[in-house]
């Protein structure tokens, strides 16, 4: 009697601790985040977009249901994340769901509002077979809107949802200039970085010329891959901006490579002697790096033209970052011939690198002939850390702080689908990155880079991977034989203690 009272009291007591979970979970919710870059939390850039909202934000998300597992993912990682804004804008975020699979008035609405269909395979009584996926999302704040066509795993979904949330509520965006006038692509050469820039800044071009004035509310110059002399007096023009607080991105070459007659040469567009006055060089010299990319070699084998990728260490790709926000969560930029940057200014700047080659590169002086069926040998990587990326900080001709941030490669963000490519997202966020912090707009640079673009596992070391190869294997028989050994101690415990005469 006395045991069926203390069950039943048990029981009670058991009902409303999880009735009182309830009640408190409609007021209160919170999760534990425990990946690496904090995927699940929301970040202070996004908290303080939605702190400042004053107009409600509405979000309607396209998502199919009954998707794969890795695919059907997103639609739940989605709704948290929605429900963490609403509660963080107090209202001010509202949400809802929309299948567009279930009818064809819905499927008409999705299309309609600029979500296109995917087809994904999905595999059923052993067959794979396609199915028609919708998974994307419309932000809408009064009058405008902006579209997610496709959310992928993996993406960075904060940014995508906070970035077009801020481009909503922004009124008056900072300018950012593009110089032109010395061979330097054009907006439409560099697509990826224009509609990545385009959310948070007025993003315009200007051509120098000996009787230019640059606007007093440009808030950074960007000089990316000039290909032309600049002339001393565009220079002083750059200088005069420097001197009143201005910002400049530089991306420039100093060497450069012909594929037509595997030749490599150095570069000159009249930079130079400007940037040794402020410290800086670029040597004439190819960075080469046993961390690269590849390039197509053609052979001819009888009457058929075999193609084969082999690396090519004069395409360095850079993993090795400083602990700085510009390269906050880059994983790998791929850069098209390198020059190592040095030095040698006096202490009233400060000089501040920030993207390196990595333990196995070296330095070969220009000009160059490119022998592409050479076979590299550690000998040939002899150096290690070449600065590509570096911050100079300093007073430039006047007593205002200013900050330039210099790249010896000028090709990295020059691309994208105009040319039928797509770059690599790490070189288009490198730059955008780049230019947030010289217009002291950081608040997005965390987001941005958040979702995992590249990890590959043949780059880590062999035990690494042997260790994991071996821990996967290993750890869940591990687990079922202690838990094995635990249960039976437990059942060994309760024998003994029933066989004790005060048992009850």
């Amino acid at each position: 009697m006395i045991k069926t009272a203390k069950i039943s009291t048990t029981i009670l007591i058991v009902v409303l601790i999880v009735v009182v979970i309830n009640i408190l979970s409609e007021s209160y919710n919170f999760r534990i985040d425990l990946t690496e870059d904090k995927e699940y939390t929301l970040s202070k850039a996004t908290k303080d977009i939605l702190k400042n909202l004053d107009m409600p934000v509405t979000v309607t998300a396209y998502f199919s249901e009954d998707l794969p597992t890795n695919v059907g993912n997103i639609s739940g990682n989605l709704k948290d994340m929605l429900i963490e804004y609403n509660n963080r804008s107090e209202g001010m975020v509202v949400y809802k769901f929309v299948n567009p699979n279930e009818n064809e008035e819905s499927e008409q609405e999705a299309v309609k509002a600029g979500i296109q269909p995917l087809m994904i395979n999905v595999r059923e009584k052993d067959q794979i077979k396609q199915q028609k996926a919708y998974l994307g999302a419309v932000i809408s704040m009064g009058d405008e809107k902006e579209i997610i066509p496709f959310l992928q795993p993996g993406s960075a979904m904060e940014y995508a949802l906070s970035s077009s949330i801020k481009k909503l509520s922004v009124k008056d965006k900072p300018v950012i200039a593009f110089i032109q006038g010395h061979g330097e692509p054009g907006l439409n050469e560099i697509p990826q970085v224009y509609q990545e820039l385009n959310i948070m800044y007025d993003v315009q071009t200007i051509t120098l010329t000996d009787t230019t004035v640059l606007p007093r509310n440009v808030k950074t110059l960007a000089i990316v891959r000039p290909t032309d002399s600049i002339p001393a007096s565009h220079m002083a023009k750059i200088d005069q901006f420097l001197s009143v607080g201005g910002k400049v991105l530089l991306a420039l070459n100093r060497v450069e490579g012909n594929f037509s007659n595997a030749t490599g040469s150095a570069v000159s567009v009249g930079l130079e002697g400007w940037l040794l006055n402020k410290g800086l060089t670029l040597s004439e010299n190819f960075i080469v790096d046993a961390n690269c990319g590849s390039v197509t070699l053609q052979q001819q084998q009888g009457n058929f033209t075999m193609q084969s990728q082999i690396q090519f260490p004069y395409l360095p790709v850079i993993n090795k970052f400083a602990d700085n926000p510009i390269t906050k969560g880059l994983e790998a930029v791929s850069l098209q011939f390198a020059s190592p940057i040095t030095f040698a200014g006096d202490t009233s700047m400060k000089f501040t690198p920030i993207a390196y080659s990595s333990e196995k590169s070296g330095s070969l002086r220009a000009p160059i002939y490119f022998d592409i069926q050479k076979q590299w040998q550690l000998t040939d990587f002899p150096m290690s850390g070449l600065v590509v990326g570096a911050i100079l900080e300093g007073n430039f001709n006047s007593n205002i702080l200013s900050k330039i941030v210099i790249f010896s490669d000028g090709d990295f963000p020059v691309g994208g689908n105009q040319r039928g490519m797509q770059l690599p997202p790490d070189n288009v966020n490198l730059l955008v990155n780049s230019i947030d912090w010289l217009s002291d707009d950081t608040g997005l640079i965390e987001l941005r880079t958040k979702g995992v673009t590249s990890r590959p596992i043949k780059e880590m070391e062999d035990s690494t991977k042997t260790f994991l190869k071996w821990l996967n294997f290993i750890l869940p028989i591990i687990l079922i034989v202690v838990y094995g050994l635990v249960r039976i101690q437990m059942n060994h415990s309760k024998r003994v203690k029933r066989m004790e005469v005060s048992y009850e």
